[in-house]
């Protein structure tokens, strides 16, 4: 196997460094012939580049507009996660007594799936999808379809957040040992512990995401 990188990953790693190096402020289009004249390739492997940091949340695609780099703003992270905690644990506190043991096994299966693409490092597109798909399982069973749409879009609006800090914060570990622990408090039907938990499981990784642009700002001051 080549061990020399690509010339989408080249691309990649450098794009990366200049977006979290704040070269590229937020809302900022990523023309793909410019990019491809910056790095003298053609536009395939600039294609592949940005498709890379678009599962890292780092860009998004606008329908017939292009790529752009992603709005990392701190007040924002800070308001969508205030809201989820306000949300996601009012409907747990609903669910869980209510969750059956095909519920109980719908969410551990899940797990078993976010794990293996987590300690794989691969899927990273897939990432936040299992999360979300595990946070779910969950909630269902409290028969709030209102409160679960409302957290649905607020963890869609997340998404790219969640995946930096799954990349960036090196916190892997802990979010996997976090998310059996809240499984295992919902299947004891400890709905205070688990509660207790899932604010603490949300605020920490809004504060890991927070900490990553902190830590980049002061690199580029």
């Amino acid at each position: 196997m080549a061990t020399y990188k690509t010339r989408a990953q080249f691309v990649a790693d450098d794009l990366r460094r200049r977006i979290l190096g704040g070269e590229f402020q937020g809302g900022t289009q990523l023309r793909q012939d410019a990019l491809a004249n910056d790095y003298d390739v053609s536009r395939i492997p600039v294609r592949e580049a940005l498709l890379t940091l678009e599962s890292e949340g780092l860009v998004e695609f606008h329908p017939h507009r292009g790529a752009f780099t992603t709005e990392l703003s701190v007040l924002k992270i800070r308001e969508l996660f205030e809201l989820r905690i306000l949300l996601e644990t009012h409907i747990l506190r609903h669910s869980i007594p209510r969750l059956t043991d095909t519920d109980l096994k719908k969410a551990e299966d899940i797990l078993k799936k976010y794990d293996e693409a987590l300690d794989s490092g691969g899927e990273i597109d897939n990432w936040s999808e299992y999360n979300f798909a595990f946070h779910h399982a969950l909630y269902a069973p409290a028969e709030l379809p209102e409160t679960l749409a409302i957290i649905s879009q607020l963890n869609t609006k997340s998404d790219r957040y969640i995946r930096m800090q799954l990349l960036y914060t090196q916190e892997i570990e802990k979010a996997e040992k976090e998310h059996h622990g809240l499984l295992e408090l919902a299947r004891k039907g400890d709905v205070d512990q688990a509660c207790a938990l899932l604010k603490t499981h949300v605020q920490e990784a809004c504060e890991g995401i927070v900490a990553v642009l902190d830590e980049r700002a002061t690199m580029t001051e």
